[in-house]
């Protein structure tokens, strides 16, 4: 593809993988988000603010592709609404949207509402679009592991809640095929190659930590969907290939040099 790709949040967890992976391949990379940033030397930036519709339309004009990574707990379908009037404006790129598995049975929640209302606003925007749903990131499990651990002695953890994490850099990896390739409408899913809880990984964490904490497993009012599986992907989804203990180790060892 000689004409540019648009990254959204490109500074942010997915959207500086993606970015990468796009200069590795000798793309024409833009970047657009809110406050300038650190970014590689090949990548020509954008400042602007999505949900306010401002420094959208310079960023947009003349992509071949844009793929949507920016996101928020808040104001993403304006954001997204903004985003493709002004590519509607200035041509017809390929819109490449990364979303979440199982956001239809749990669209009372206020994230994965607006995440529905997103898919939904791609769709309708009369441009060529690929909507992939993906599972929890590893990252995010990581985290939330370390504010678990930080508990005295008792750690509370979110009880029968089955999830099948993947490593983002997989994500954005597909995120970039699909963006050099042709629109593929509703991509099946993709997850990561293991089934687990919230609780396995916690102790799976607490292990590769070398920490020791009375693990309880808590009722959470209003998750009878997630216990039920929903944010498991289909039986035909795309898998990846890193294990959440390989991810472990490697954020680990990062930490230690």
């Amino acid at each position: 593809m000689t004409s540019p790709i648009l990254v959204t949040g490109g500074t942010g967890r997915l959207g500086r993988a993606v970015v990468a992976l796009l200069v590795d391949a000798d793309c024409d990379v833009r970047v657009l988000a809110r406050h300038k940033r650190d970014t590689l030397p090949q990548v020509t930036f954008f400042t602007g603010d999505l949900r306010r519709g401002e420094g959208i339309d310079a960023a947009v004009s003349g992509v071949g592709a844009i793929i949507h990574c920016a996101t928020s707990t808040k104001g993403d379908a304006d954001a997204t609404r903004n985003l493709m009037t002004a590519a509607t404006r200035t041509g017809s790129p390929h819109v490449v949207q990364p979303s979440i598995v199982g956001i239809d049975c749990i669209a009372s929640w206020g994230y994965t509402k607006a995440k529905l209302e997103v898919e939904r606003i791609v769709e309708a925007s009369g441009l060529p679009w690929t909507i992939v749903r993906v599972t929890q990131f590893y990252d995010y499990c990581f985290e939330n592991s370390q504010k678990l651990a930080k508990f005295p002695l008792v750690a509370p953890v979110p009880a029968g809640f089955r999830v099948q994490p993947i490593d983002p850099s997989e994500v954005a990896a597909r995120l970039v095929e699909f963006a050099l390739g042709e629109p593929a409408g509703r991509a099946p899913d993709m997850a990561g190659p293991q089934v687990s809880s919230w609780v396995d990984l916690f102790r799976s964490y607490l292990t590769a930590t070398h920490r020791h904490r009375w693990v309880v497993p808590v009722r959470i009012p209003g998750s009878k969907a997630v216990r039920n599986g929903a944010l498991l992907p289909p039986a035909r989804h795309t898998v990846g290939t890193k294990t959440w203990d390989q991810f472990l180790s490697a954020r680990l060892q990062e930490r230690r040099t």
